[in-house]
């Protein structure tokens, strides 16, 4: 009998600290009014820097764990490899712009205006684009994943959002109509991902060499876990507070905008593990590749967000609620995946 694995505390009452964040958020926006605006005009090339400061602090301890030297081992199992890239980046974010449409052009017709209906579709096809990099580890862990095909899935996946997300997202954009600020769109993905990716690469190397691999992964990576975190947090208590009149006024919105985000969630999820039994793929790969195209790279989506749309946008919001709902669902999976082992 294996050991029940479980989630680290903080990890599992995430959707509770995120929660607390947001009302926090909202209470400093509404009785802080105006004076919140001096952040919001901190900018450089569209991009504001307090929020760009703690998305790069979010981002970068991520991909001090990529290893892409596991990149070499991509021929010997490949067919988890193409089931992971086939979903993440030929169905997913098709899928997510697809429910994004169904739900704020059409069924919320009457309770979202179209030009806004437009910005809220935008945020879900940022989100739909960009699959999981960080929290699927902790996925794979809990479903007993093989964490080296985990890590190669990761790594390829980070080395395609570099040339894929722009064009998708740009693609998808411009079917809804949104003007896309290409410049504006490019800039995000150098600042919030190839300067991380590459700043994590060269730090990995270096403390490897320096000090080992056991101490880089037993007792440098935790220490920067909480900076992550921490940063996450932060930045919702930023965002909110800037939207925090626009909920005042809508709470019931946060609703609207979870409902397309779950259902894309668990559609994704459970075409990718029926498709991998299809496949015979063995539970440990098939369980990581349906988690990492569920889930979501979000905090790439909130930083491309602010910067094409504003701090204060429905786009910005709708990716802040896919953090919001994102622990539980995927827990809710990961007990599924757990109950379905073979």
């Amino acid at each position: 009998m294996s050991e029940k694995k479980k989630i680290g505390f903080f990890e599992k009452y995430l959707t509770l600290w995120v929660a607390l964040c947001i009302a926090g958020g909202i209470a400093i926006g509404h009785f802080a009014g105006d004076s919140m605006q001096f952040l919001s005009q901190i900018e450089m090339f569209k991009v504001n820097i307090p929020v760009a400061v703690l998305i790069w602090l979010m981002i970068y301890p991520m991909m001090l764990q990529v290893d892409f030297s596991s990149i070499k081992n991509v021929g010997k199992k490949p067919k988890g490899l193409i089931l992971t890239l086939i979903v993440n980046w030929l169905i997913k974010p098709f899928t997510m712009a697809f429910f994004a449409w169904i739900f704020f052009s059409k069924l919320y017709g009457a309770f979202i205006e179209p030009e806004l209906a437009g910005e809220y579709i935008a945020g879900a096809i940022l989100l739909g684009a960009a699959p999981c990099t960080a929290m699927v580890f902790v996925w794979s862990y809990l479903t007993n994943g093989d964490p080296n095909y985990t890590l190669l899935q990761v790594s390829v996946n980070d080395l395609i959002i570099l040339v894929a997300f722009v064009p998708i997202v740009g693609l998808l954009l411009g079917i809804t109509n949104i003007k896309i600020p290409y410049e504006t769109l490019v800039a995000s993905v150098i600042i919030f991902v190839v300067i991380p990716l590459v700043a994590g690469l060269i730090t990995h190397k270096l403390l490897v060499r320096l000090k080992g691999k056991n101490w880089f992964e037993k007792e440098f990576l935790p220490k920067l876990k909480p900076i992550s975190i921490l940063a996450l947090l932060v930045t919702l208590v930023l965002l909110f507070a800037f939207q925090g009149i626009n909920i005042l006024n809508n709470p019931f919105i946060i609703l609207l905008i979870a409902i397309p985000l779950i259902i894309q969630t668990y559609f994704i999820f459970f075409i990718t593990w029926f498709a991998g039994k299809k496949l015979k793929l063995p539970h440990c790969i098939n369980s990581p590749a349906a988690m990492i195209g569920a889930s979501n790279f979000f905090e790439l989506a909130v930083a491309v967000a602010i910067a094409l749309f504003g701090l204060q946008s429905p786009a910005a919001l709708v990716t802040v609620v896919g953090v919001l709902v994102e622990v539980p669902v995927m827990l809710s999976l990961v007990a599924i995946a757990n109950k379905w082992k073979y």
